[in-house]
């Protein structure tokens, strides 16, 4: 799943892992995608310039995916290629997600 998640790193139109809202753009910079399993559970841990709705979510469903080898190491990042969301994609639910924090650049 790491290596899936690192392939993802950059700025890309995210439109396959996003709710379309009209007039809004897709197209965000993921900086930190980080997987690590602790005991029982996986985090994962994401920063980006911003997210699109649904699209953490969706990220973490794709991964899973991966993680469950029901798809290549690849094939989260393939997705990027599409103009449109991808149905087979599958959304994780939101319980256990966390938003930790916000972060705004400077003023200036």
């Amino acid at each position: 799943m790491q290596a899936a998640a690192l392939l993802l790193l950059g700025e890309h139109d995210f439109v396959a892992y996003c709710r379309r809202r009209e007039g809004a753009s897709t197209v965000r910079g993921l900086q930190r995608f980080d997987v690590a399993r602790r005991a029982d559970t996986i985090e994962f841990d994401l920063t980006a310039d911003a997210f699109c709705h649904s699209m953490v979510r969706s990220l973490v469903g794709a991964l899973i995916a991966v993680g469950e080898q029901r798809r290549p190491v690849e094939w989260p990042a393939a997705q990027l290629a599409r103009t449109d969301r991808a149905n087979d994609v599958g959304v994780a639910p939101a319980h256990g997600l966390t938003l930790v924090e916000v972060g705004y650049p400077p003023d200036d």
